[in-house]
């Protein structure tokens, strides 16, 4: 079931990890440098025109920083000096003085050949580098919209890849069913009527607000009760989102566990979903702990990489910098390594576990 990962899927993997180190690194002046050669490009165009800023570079007044620059450019032209054409996907190279004290220098030179073709050339020097590009690339593709709702409250979220964010809640002043004073049954029923329709608008124009700043593979409507599908038979969802509605489920609540229990119940359709995924393989691993064919905790997953018994190994995402040397292992081994999100229920109950766990292929002691 859990084949290896692709090897687009691990160059998006190693991409993340050169972006978040990239971002650590902050320089004392206007002296680290970024390139961008788009697929396609001149290898020798990008370096005549490197060559032409090393020679702006010589007019920098701060001799130190004019130092730094040189060094940085004549690093970066030697590198691409090393490529006979351009690759595939372009390439981007980012060099400059990481030091961390004043008045020390350590050129270190880093490159990327990213799974998507780069589209911008770009030279820039700052005090940062310039990761734009980068990050547009690894952004997740995979963003599912759900609206959540009853005829009290309203919830709209977004699904990107296994993250859940919470976009907006709102709240209605539509009365119950049953009524108090003097008012005849008939004349409530229409001022209720009145004001359910109002509130319906209110949540459409919201979530077409959020959903038209992303570009949503699909759209889940959801709640308890008959709301949700009175919501979407109206005129309150724009066309486009309406015709990219691919389940309407029941749930018992709404709020945060109201979304949480929409993408439970809508697995079936969201099954190809990387949430999907990772929530199955989370189901599988706490079901395997009680039968001693799973571990957790970073001391008993390095036993069972030595020994060759971990099948696939999880960090949680916010432990990736302190675990991610258990990839190189799992490399050795041909374990699968798996990074977890906390958004979920399953995976924030992972995390409480230790945040590192793994899938046995046999059982060991540890």
């Amino acid at each position: 079931m859990y084949a290896q990962e692709s090897r687009n899927e691990e160059k998006q993997r190693e991409l993340k990890k050169l972006i978040r180190m990239l971002k650590r690194i902050k320089g004392r002046h206007t002296e680290l440098v970024s390139v961008y050669i788009p697929s396609g490009y001149s290898l020798i165009e990008m370096i005549n025109q490197l060559r032409e800023e090393r020679g702006t570079a010589e007019n920098i007044k701060s001799k130190t920083v004019r130092k730094h620059v040189v060094s940085a450019l004549e690093k970066i032209i030697a590198h691409l000096q090393s490529y006979r054409r351009t690759p595939e996907n372009g390439l981007a190279v980012f060099c400059g003085n990481v030091a961390e004290k004043e008045g020390e220098t350590d050129i270190r030179l880093f490159y990327v050949i990213p799974p998507e073709p780069i589209r911008t050339k770009l030279y820039w020097c700052d005090q940062v580098f310039r990761l734009e590009v980068l990050e547009e690339m690894v952004k997740e593709k995979e963003v599912y919209g759900i609206v959540c709702l009853d005829s009290k409250e309203a919830d709209v979220a977004l699904l990107r890849g296994k993250r859940i964010e919470h976009a907006l809640h709102l709240d209605s002043i539509v009365p119950g069913k049953t009524h108090k004073g003097g008012q005849s049954a008939a004349r409530f029923s229409r001022v209720r009527e009145a004001l359910r329709e109002d509130w319906f608008k209110k949540v459409g124009e919201a979530a077409n607000k959020i959903l038209s700043q992303e570009d949503v593979q699909g759209v889940i409507i959801s709640g308890p009760g008959p709301a949700k599908n009175d919501f979407l038979e109206g005129d309150y969802l724009y066309a486009k989102f309406k015709n990219k509605v691919v389940a309407v489920v029941d749930t018992g609540y709404t709020g945060e566990y109201g979304i949480e229990e929409t993408i439970e119940r809508a697995k079936d359709k969201l099954k190809e979903l990387s949430i999907t995924k990772e929530k199955n393989l989370l189901h599988e691993f706490f079901a395997l702990l009680s039968k001693g064919e799973a571990v957790y905790g970073a001391e008993r997953v390095k036993k069972a990489l030595e020994a060759g018994a971990a099948k696939i190994v999880m960090v949680s995402e916010d432990l990736e910098d302190e675990f991610g040397f258990l990839e190189e292992e799992c490399e050795k081994t041909g374990a699968e390594f798996k990074i977890i999100s906390v958004d979920t229920r399953e995976g924030s109950q992972f995390r409480e576990l230790s945040g590192v766990g793994a899938i046995l292929r046999f059982k060991i002691e540890v």
